[in-house]
């Protein structure tokens, strides 16, 4: 049995809640969880880098230049030992030959770009589940805004797309991010609204789910009713994530937390100790870790993996 790797019994455990999954997809969640510096804790850090689609090539990259390269993301991905390497399709066709097998590949199957400006954004599906077997991915991903005009038709397009993934044994990521007309700025980030997109993805059968850390601001008001009424805590950072995770199958799901933009290192490490007290499954952290030079970011992901593995306060 030498050169096998038992999954470690946390693993087994989060496995458990996917048990109407084929086998196929609880490997490929294991191969997730089992990859990296955090292997076999139930912990996750992956770096997403599709923010040239969202953002542009200058605001992403410029001011780390060697972050034009796409192999730069996964030679980063695979030293940092990250979990999983997250990118739309052109990223991934770039270096999944050279560097297959070194790492867990997720294909973005959906983007959209920051040229049209509009209060009810969408998405463009740019790839497809054919494109995220044929690059030997383990998982796809794809965003949805609950809160715009378009989210019935986001919600519609991933539920056939998640079909088609779990058939072949993919596992499905989904990227909830609240925005819209009808929500403040300050909404898109409130915890009701929070909550309550991470509760939207989990009935929509992703197995992962990716949300921003919440605030304390309450957007709705038949929500802050009952906020007060029933005393639910969401003072701090730590019961916000824990309310998060509750609203997300009580745990039974795996939600991990957006990086967001590049901030100050200690509100970074604040925000993943929340995360790791809160019962959060760990973060998807792209800007704050390729914009900048490669050491400071391997630094950087190396004391986020000692917080989440507990050997760092």
């Amino acid at each position: 049995m030498s050169g096998w790797t038992r999954i470690s019994k946390r693993v087994q455990e989060i496995l458990g809640f996917y048990q109407s999954d084929a086998p196929g997809i609880r490997a490929n969640l294991a191969r997730l969880m089992m990859s990296g510096r955090l292997a076999g804790t139930g912990r996750l850090v992956i770096l997403p880098v599709d923010q040239g689609f969202e953002h542009g090539p200058v605001r992403s990259f410029a001011s780390n230049p060697p972050a034009y390269n796409p192999h730069y993301h996964f030679e980063l991905a695979i030293e940092a030992g990250c979990n999983a390497y997250a990118a739309p399709l052109g990223f991934l066709e770039a270096g999944a030959a050279e560097f297959a097998g070194h790492i867990p590949l997720i294909l973005k199957l959906n983007n959209n770009d920051s040229l049209y400006e509009t209060k009810d954004p969408n998405q463009a599906i740019t790839g497809s589940v054919e494109d995220a077997l044929r690059l030997g991915c383990c998982a796809v991903g794809y965003t949805i805004y609950p809160g715009s005009a378009h989210s019935q038709e986001m919600y519609q397009n991933l539920g056939e797309i998640a079909l088609e993934a779990k058939s072949v044994g993919l596992a499905v990521v989904v990227w909830s991010y609240p925005r819209g007309g009808n929500l403040s700025k300050a909404g898109e980030t409130g915890i009701d609204v929070a909550c309550y997109a991470a509760q939207i993805a989990a009935q929509l059968g992703a197995h992962i789910i990716k949300v921003k850390v919440p605030s304390d601001h309450i957007e709705q008001a038949a929500a802050k009713k009952v906020y007060e009424a029933e005393k639910i805590p969401i003072s701090t950072q730590t019961e916000r994530i824990r309310h998060v995770v509750q609203s997300t199958f009580n745990g039974r799901r795996i939600v991990i937390f957006s990086g967001g933009a590049k901030e100050d290192d200690k509100k970074i490490f604040d925000e993943v100790r929340a995360i790791r007290d809160g019962g959060g499954f760990g973060s998807i952290i792209g800007r704050n870790s390729f914009q900048r030079p490669k050491a400071q970011a391997l630094e950087f992901l190396g004391t986020v993996m000692r917080i989440y593995a507990g050997e760092e306060a």
